[in-house]
Order: structure tokens, then sequence, then C-alpha cells
């Protein structure tokens, strides 16, 4: 018989309600979960009024593990990508919480727009302004984020901006900001390329929620 797990970081309660990323209701039974699954942008299942992963069994059965948010909490990412005579490259930011090099990208706030939110959280970790920059704004996709249970779960809208061919001198400078350690011009020619120039240059690792969407990106 599978041990049904029961885990919420102590985070969640503490500094998440403090901070405002987490819900202060610590019973799921007691969410408006009508208005949360009209929301969503993946649909997913309440059962005795507790919210469903829609696409993975985590291992944590019961609480929200590490994110504060019950049921799905969208979030946003920035696919930024330049072409120069060396190749591809791609912006990435490595993750103060220990779990390696990601995409920019943060939750949506309350009635923001997600692809408002990857320009603002791409400023916010990069210091990089593409604001006035055309973008393609990717399907909602579910992220296999390891902070996440069978309760509490990552939905993203990837954002593409592409600024076309540049000499290596023209790469806009990025600086690591905010929840951001530092942030960086990464080879990205294709994914295994990326994973390759993360291990060598900086002895780090992709972030797992990002690695199934890079590698469908990057081939």
């Amino acid at each position: 018989m599978t041990a049904h797990v029961t885990f919420t970081h102590p985070d969640v309660f503490e500094r998440g309600v403090q901070e405002g990323w987490a819900d202060p209701q610590a019973d799921p039974t007691q969410i408006d979960w009508a208005s949360r699954q009209a929301a969503a942008a993946i649909p997913f299942k309440v059962i005795d009024g507790r919210p469903v992963n829609p696409c993975e069994t985590t291992g944590i059965r019961y609480g929200r593990n590490e994110l504060g948010h019950w049921g799905e909490q969208l979030a946003a990412d920035a696919i930024v990508t330049a072409d120069t005579e060396a190749g591809r490259w791609l912006v990435m930011v490595e993750r103060s919480d220990g779990h390696g090099w990601a995409l920019p990208g943060g939750y949506v706030e309350p009635g923001e727009d997600p692809e408002a939110a990857a320009v603002r959280e791409l400023a916010e970790e990069t210091c990089l302004d593409l604001a006035t920059a055309s973008r393609q704004v990717l399907p909602a996709r579910y992220v296999p984020d390891p902070r996440a249970s069978d309760e509490a779960w990552m939905v993203t809208v990837p954002v593409q901006f592409d600024l076309g061919t540049l000499s290596q001198a023209d790469l806009p400078a990025v600086v690591g900001a905010d929840d951001a350690k530092r942030a960086d011009w990464v080879r990205a020619d294709s994914y295994d390329a990326l994973a390759s120039d993360l291990d060598t240059v900086y002895g780090g690792r992709v972030f797992r929620a990002h690695k199934a969407m890079l590698r469908d990106l990057l081939g």
C-alpha cells in the first residue's frame, strides 16, 4: 500500500503568508474552487473539497510541499534568444533556492496578464528591459516543479523574445537581481549543448521544471 505523504514546508505558513505568495487558508476544503477552476489554464478536478494535480503524482499526496497556492499557480517565463557567429544563446538565471539554472520568470500577479508578467520578471531578475521588443506568447503548459505536490502545482505561460542576429559584443548585458543569484547568456544550439555549457562553465544544472520545455524549444 502506498503511503499518503502529507507535507507543507514551514516557510509556506510563515514567510509565504507574510510576503503574500501563500494562501493563508490552511484547509483547502474552505477554498472557493469554482472560481479557481474557472480561471485555470489547465482544467483540474476537486475531490471532497481538495484539488487534484492534473498531470502527475508527485509523492506528496496532501499539503502544498514548498508552493503557497492551493491548486494551480500560474507563472510566466521569458525565453530570450539571440544568434551570433558562434551560435545561439539563451538568457538564463541561477536560482537562489539551489534548484539550478532556469528561464527568468515567476508568479503572475492577480489580475496581471501573463505576457506583462514575463516582461516584468525578466527585468526584475536580469535587469533586461524588453518591454518594447516583439515577442510571441506560447500556450500555457504544466511544468514538473520539484516544489509541487498533488494539491499544489505550477503552470507557466512561456513568452518568446527573439533578438535576431547580433555580434557577440552586442548581446545585451544581463545581471542577476531579485531572487536570481546571477544571470548570463548561455550557449543553446540544442538542449544538450545548453546542459553541457551549464555544467562545464558554471558547474550548474537545468532547473527540473524547465527541462521538458527547453527540450521542446531547443531540440
